[in-house]
C-alpha cells in the first residue's frame, strides 16, 4: 500500500494541474480511476487505452493535440521510455502491475514496488486520493476482484446494490446489482473506439449509480442501451463456453475474434463457475492469439514465464489472473508446454 506521504503528494499534483491529460485502461479499474480524480478537479480530457495496455511514441500526437500541463498515465502496465523522454510535460504515473523501472520527468506511484503481493486496484488508490464518489471506487475495486475497506459503508449507503451477506468480490461481481453495473460499464466501452469515447465522456456527468442501474436518466439510458447491445454478443460465446468439457484441471475455450474481445469478461465468469479449474480464453484475430489465464490455486506469472520461452509471443499480469498474445502456429504447442507445467 502507498504511504500516506505518497498519497498526499498524488493529490498535491492533481490540486496544482489546469489542463491535465489522462491516460486510463479500457476497464473497470481503469475508467473509474480516471472518473475518480476528473470529478475531483473537473478539469482536463481522457483518453481510454483499448489496445495493448503500452503508452509508446505514438500516443505523443494526443500530448500534442492537448497541450496538457501535467499528465497522469493510470492502471497501464507498461510505459515506454521513449514517450517518457519525448514528453516535456511532467509524467504522474499509477499503476499495480509488476514495477518496472523508468528515468526522467516522470513520478511512478506503484505499492508493488514496496511489496510484490501488494496487488491494490489504482482506483483504490485513487479513492484515498480524493475522498469522494465511493461507489465509483467501488466499481474499479470490485471489478479488479478486490475488497476494499470501505466496503461496508458502502453497504449501508447502497444495501440494494450490495447485500449484507456478500463478502468477497466474485460473488459481488456476478451475484449483485454492483456486478450487472460493472458489467454495463465494461460492456459500454468494448467496440468501437468513438462509441466508446462518448460513453466516457457521459460518465464523467453522471452522479449517481441509480441513473444508469435504474435508467432514471437520459445518459444512463443510453449507457444501458449500449451495453445490452454489446452483451447479446457475449451471451452467445458464454453459453458456447460453458458447453466446453473441462480436461483434468484445464478448461480451455477459443474463439474467432468477431469485432470484440471478450477473452476477460469470459475468462473471469468461467473462473467464477469453475474455480477448481485452471482457465484459459483465447481469442483468434488474423496470425494471432490473444490470450486470458485464471486460476485460483495456481501462480500463473511463473508458469506462463516458462511457456512463453517456447513460443514467438508476450503475456504476464498478476499472480492469478494474466494476459498473453502469442503466435497462433505457436497456440498448440503453447498449451502443451503450458499442461505439462502445472
Amino acid at each position: 500500500m502507498l504511504t500516506n506521504q505518497q498519497i498526499a503528494e498524488i493529490r498535491k499534483e492533481l490540486q496544482e494541474c489546469k489542463n491535465p491529460l489522462f491516460f486510463f485502461h479500457d476497464d473497470a479499474d481503469g475508467l473509474a480511476s480516471f472518473l475518480l480524480l476528473y470529478k475531483y478537479i473537473r478539469e482536463g480530457h481522457g483518453i481510454i487505452i483499448k489496445t495493448t495496455p503500452n503508452i509508446d511514441k505514438k500516443f505523443l500526437r494526443k500530448v500534442e493535440e492537448y497541450n496538457p500541463d501535467k499528465i497522469f498515465i493510470l492502471d497501464i502496465a507498461l510505459v515506454q521510455q521513449e514517450f517518457i523522454d519525448s514528453v516535456k510535460t511532467k509524467i504522474i504515473w499509477i499503476d499495480h502491475h509488476t514495477p518496472i523501472k523508468r528515468y526522467g520527468n516522470i513520478k511512478y506511484f506503484n505499492p508493488r514496488i514496496q511489496n510484490i503481493k501488494d496487488n491494490i486496484p489504482v482506483s483504490f488508490i485513487c479513492y484515498q486520493v480524493v475522498k469522494q464518489n465511493m461507489w465509483i471506487a467501488m466499481i474499479g475495486c470490485i471489478g479488479d476482484w478486490y475488497w476494499p475497506y470501505f466496503a461496508p459503508n458502502f453497504k449501508k449507503e447502497y444495501p440494494d446494490l450490495l447485500p449484507v451477506q456478500i463478502n468477497k468480490p466474485e460473488d459481488a461481481l456476478f451475484e449483485t446489482k454492483l456486478g450487472k453495473l460493472i458489467k454495463i460499464l465494461e460492456f459500454s466501452l468494448k467496440g468501437k473506439t468513438l462509441e466508446a469515447i462518448k460513453c466516457v465522456k457521459i460518465f464523467t456527468r453522471i452522479k449517481s449509480p441509480y441513473e444508469i442501474i435504474d435508467q432514471k436518466t437520459p445518459a444512463g439510458k443510453y449507457i444501458v442501451k449500449r451495453a445490452n447491445k454489446i452483451e447479446q454478443e457475449y451471451q452467445s460465446l458464454l453459453k458456447k463456453a460453458l458447453k466446453t468439457k473441462p480436461i483434468n484441471s484445464m478448461l480451455l475455450f477459443s474463439y474467432l475474434h468477431g469485432k470484440i474481445s471478450f477473452t476477460k469478461d469470459l475468462s473471469n465468469e468461467l473462473i467464477h463457475r469453475f474455480p477448481d479449474k485452471l482457465i484459459i480464453v483465447a481469442r483468434e484475430r488474423k496470425d494471432e492469439m490473444k490470450i486470458s489465464i485464471r486460476s485460483t490455486k495456481l501462480i500463473i506469472p511463473p508458469i506462463l514465464k516458462k511457456a512463453l520461452k517456447e513460443v514467438e509471443g508476450f503475456g504476464g499480469g498478476h499472480e492469478y489472473a494474466c494476459g498473453a498474445n502469442i503466435k497462433k502456429k505457436d497456440f498448440k504447442k503453447f498449451i502443451e508446454t503450458f499442461k505439462k507445467l502445472i
